[in-house]
């Protein structure tokens, strides 16, 4: 819990700092960047969580596989190294992802799917929750197997669960109950 409100104050400062600098968007691309570095590394993880690791290696780790990144965020590595929470990187880069949409009137939408999205489909789904939510959308999809078919639908704390999965089971729960 301390590590994510951690997280969120250093995205904020790191925000505040690169608006400043008229770099946000830069920056934004750095966090994503990192966010997905981090999440496709294990051994990036492991290496940035591992406490038997020097934060010197670490740092040196970092500076190298993101040396082409701004200035801002070389800094807040070099920040995150003194400070001795480097291993909260990858949270600082996503909340900063989160701020960064959020300071733009961006939400974003997860769409939960049997297959992967078509192009048309998830124009249709852009379309839909910005229609529900009133802002620009960005559309992750994820997909899962287990839900059979449909779709659901999260933006913010709104759901719509339209799954074939879903749909069984309130079927089944009907007639139980019969």
């Amino acid at each position: 819990m301390a590590g994510a409100r951690a997280a969120i104050r250093y995205a904020k400062a790191v925000l505040s700092l690169a608006s400043d600098q008229n770099t946000a968007d830069t920056v934004n691309d750095d966090m994503k960047l990192i966010t997905e570095t981090i999440a496709n590394s294990k051994d990036l993880n492991d290496t940035l969580k591992s406490p038997v690791v020097s934060s010197a290696i670490k740092k040196s780790v970092l500076v190298e596989v993101f040396k082409n990144s701004s200035k801002t965020t070389l800094s807040l590595i070099n920040t995150l190294t003194t400070n001795k929470r480097i291993d909260i990187l990858g949270d600082v880069a996503l909340k900063y992802n989160e701020l960064f949409d959020q300071s733009r009137g961006i939400e974003l939408a997860t769409v939960t799917t049997a297959i992967a999205l078509t192009d048309d489909l998830k124009k249709q789904v852009l379309a839909k929750a910005k229609a529900l939510t009133g802002k620009d959308v960005e559309v992750e999809n994820i997909i899962d197997e287990s839900i059979l078919g449909g779709f659901i639908l999260r933006v913010g704390d709104i759901q719509y669960n339209a799954s074939i999965a879903n749909q069984l089971g309130k079927l089944k729960r009907e007639f139980t109950l019969n």
